[in-house]
C-alpha cells in the first residue's frame, strides 16, 4: 500500500453519532465497515482517527479520505 489512502467513495457517509461514544474513523480506505476501522489498515502506515461525539446528531464524515477536517467531510472529495 502507498502513502495514498484509498478513495471509499467521492461522497461522504451519513451516519448516525451517539454521545458520548467513541468511533474510529477509516484512514486508509481499505475497510470493510466504511466509514469506520476495520483493522484493514495493520501493516500500513495509515492509523485510524479516534474521535469521541459530544452530542447526538447525524455527521457527514469523510469519504474520499483526504479531508483536512478528517473524519469530517469538507468538501475535498469535488476536487478528486
Amino acid at each position: 500500500m502507498t502513502d495514498t489512502p484509498h478513495i471509499a467513495q467521492k461522497a461522504p457517509f451519513a451516519v448516525d453519532l451517539e454521545a458520548g461514544k467513541s468511533y474510529f474513523w477509516c484512514a486508509c480506505g481499505q475497510s470493510k465497515n466504511q466509514p469506520f476501522c476495520d483493522g484493514s489498515h495493520k501493516g500500513t502506515g495509515f492509523a485510524p482517527t479516534k474521535f469521541e461525539a459530544t452530542e447526538s446528531k447525524k455527521a457527514f464524515l469523510c469519504g474520499c479520505k483526504h479531508s483536512a477536517s478528517a473524519p469530517f467531510c469538507d468538501g475535498s472529495h469535488k476536487a478528486l
